[in-house]
Parts: C-alpha cells; structure tokens; sequence
C-alpha cells in the first residue's frame, strides 16, 4: 500500500492499531526492529522456500540501501528525532 502510494505509512499503522487493535502498526514495528534486520529475514525466508510472498519489497530493499534503517537512523518510514527516540529506551528508568 505505501509503495504503491494508495496510503502513508501514518494511514496505514493508524488502520491497523485502530481496526485490528494492533498494539503498533506493522510500519513503526518495522522501524523498531530496524529495516535491514527485517529484510534479512524476508532474504533468509525466501531463499529457504523460494515463495515470492517472502522475498523482500523493492520498496525495503531501496530503504535499507539508502541507510533509512528505521529508529536506529532517525529514519525509515517514520521520522524519528532524538528526544522521541530516548523516551522509548527500555535502559531507562520509568519506561
């Protein structure tokens, strides 16, 4: 949906925390686990099952390539500055 340009990444987390009471969308999920980490395992799972559901999108494979890796960046499909990136460190007391 978002490299289609049918819906923002913000639409589409806010349509499944909000419609599938997902705690956090798919896209800022994503960010968190880092976007080179999940496209790794969309290479590792394609190369074991050979399924095009599981290869990487070009979308992500660009993404990684230009270094928007997600909060660890400040950037993947969601801009991340420094103070919002700090207040969720689970390092840190009170989180």
């Amino acid at each position: 949906m978002a490299e289609s340009g049918f819906a923002t990444a913000t639409d589409i987390d806010a349509g499944m925390e909000l419609g599938c009471a997902h705690p956090m969308g798919p896209l800022k999920l994503a960010d968190l686990i880092g976007l080179d980490t999940v496209a790794s395992i969309a290479e590792s799972l394609y190369d074991e099952f050979r399924e095009p559901l599981y290869a990487p999108p070009p979308l992500l494979q660009r993404m990684v390539e230009a270094g928007l890796l997600g909060r660890k960046t400040g950037r993947g499909f969601h801009v991340y500055d420094a103070v919002r990136s700090q207040a969720f460190d689970v390092r840190q007391p009170g989180n």
